[in-house]
């Protein structure tokens, strides 16, 4: 007796472990460890990382240093993130906020992203939507089009 397909709605809502399908770890492809230093890192440390690095960059630099006020804060904002992106990234493979959650930017032979590939990834994420759309090794595409890859510490 062969063995039946699973319907269409049982991969879309219960995800494709539930059919049967097992796609394995997330880095797995790109020969990344499974779990601790060098392995992808969860959605919850990056979305902590991003949050401490725009809330110092709008708040503490926008508002604070620039004196930005009103709907500036958010381009003062943006641009500042950017720069603190760039320089960080492109020098220590990692912001301030990456480094208080335990995580980095790495390409995918582990090394320090080169300068152009930081500029790409840094537009990108300023845009935003590239960043909220993932592949299966938890790789937007801002990180897809930089070949980089935010693995823990």
């Amino acid at each position: 007796m062969s063995k039946q397909q699973p319907r269409w709605t049982q991969t879309w809502m219960g995800g494709v472990r539930s059919a049967g399908y097992d796609l394995g770890y997330p880095g797995e492809r790109l020969g990344l460890p499974a779990e601790g230093s060098g392995s992808v890192t969860g959605w919850g440390r990056r979305l902590g990382a991003i949050l401490v690095d725009w809330l110092l960059c709008t708040w503490a630099i926008a508002g604070g240093i620039f004196r930005a006020q009103g709907q500036d804060v958010g381009w003062v904002g943006l641009a500042v993130f950017a720069v603190v992106n760039v320089l960080l990234v492109g020098t220590l493979g990692m912001t301030l906020g990456m480094r208080l959650f335990g995580l980095r930017v790495a390409t995918l032979d582990g090394g320090r992203p080169p300068f152009v590939a930081v500029l790409i990834r840094t537009f990108l994420l300023c845009l935003a939507v590239p960043a909220l759309i993932w592949d299966r090794d938890r790789r937007g595409l801002h990180d897809r089009a930089s070949n980089t890859v935010v693995v823990r510490l």
